[in-house]
């Protein structure tokens, strides 16, 4: 995505990958400064760890908790979460506006701690639902977004049970899980039966492109926004905080669709 703009605006940038293990973390990250690097993007699993090896953070990435963006100012590193706002303009970009919305998230990793946090901010009302085993996770996810922005969330274990009473009232379900990722992609965590028109559903997965969840709640009428509008946002969004230029989205998305298309033959 990057390098297919770089390239379109005779940009003096390269966007190359690097592998850092856990131990490495903070030699690479004194790198940035040694070597005079812009900006890097951070993946899991680094996104809370390099935290503490930067200089400054953007307020929405301090309250998150989590960075997958930093820009290197003359030395000075400041963190930043475009998953966050990523997620937020995939929203807006297709007309839904979430203050007032009752969301449901299913999942409570680190996906989903971004899209929570941006959505309580925006003024949602949310339920969070994990399984049974991480249950404590989706508490404390709820917990502390109660306590930041001083409203009731929501916390229950994803069984069918619990999915059927509340997206009875929902407008949004968000998958923040990995549920329907390729390969297992005849996999999804919501029951075709409890999809309905009128639904926003937004599945964060984009590997593939469009997984069993969006198939099947598009047959039942709901709107569907994939995890490729989220993935094209939170780079462009980087690639404006590296660069101070404005983003061509659709080109970025146009790259990660060939990409994406190619891995699914």
């Amino acid at each position: 995505m990057h390098n297919a703009v770089f390239q379109q605006l005779g940009m003096d940038y390269l966007y190359v990958a690097f592998r850092v293990r856990k131990e490495e973390l903070s030699e690479a990250i004194h790198g940035i400064r040694a070597l005079g690097i812009r900006g890097i993007n951070v993946t899991i699993p680094h996104k809370v760890d390099v935290i503490p090896l930067l200089d400054e953070l953007d307020p929405l990435a301090e309250r998150i908790g989590a960075v997958n963006t930093i820009v290197n100012d003359d030395g000075v590193l400041k963190g930043y979460n475009t998953d966050a706002t990523g997620f937020q303009q995939a929203l807006l970009e297709e007309g839904v506006e979430p203050k007032g919305k009752d969301v449901v998230i299913l999942g409570a990793g680190g996906a989903s701690r971004s899209v929570s946090f941006i959505l309580a901010q925006e003024g949602a009302n949310l339920v969070i639902l994990n399984r049974r085993l991480e249950l404590d996770w989706a508490k404390e996810l709820a917990r502390q977004i109660s306590q930041f922005f001083d409203k009731e969330v929501g916390a229950l274990e994803l069984s069918e049970e619990n999915l059927t009473a509340v997206l009875r009232e929902a407008d949004i379900v968000v998958n923040a899980t990995s549920v329907g990722m390729s390969p297992s992609i005849n996999e999804t965590p919501v029951p075709s039966k409890l999809l309905k028109p009128g639904l926003v559903v937004f599945d964060i997965v984009y590997n593939p492109i469009k997984t069993r969840l969006l198939r099947e709640a598009e047959a039942a009428g709901a709107k569907t926004i994939g995890g490729l509008n989220m993935l094209a946002w939170q780079g462009a969004l980087a690639f404006e905080q590296f660069t101070g230029q404005k983003a061509p989205v659709d080109l970025m998305r146009k790259e990660a669709i060939k990409v994406l298309s190619g891995n699914e033959k």
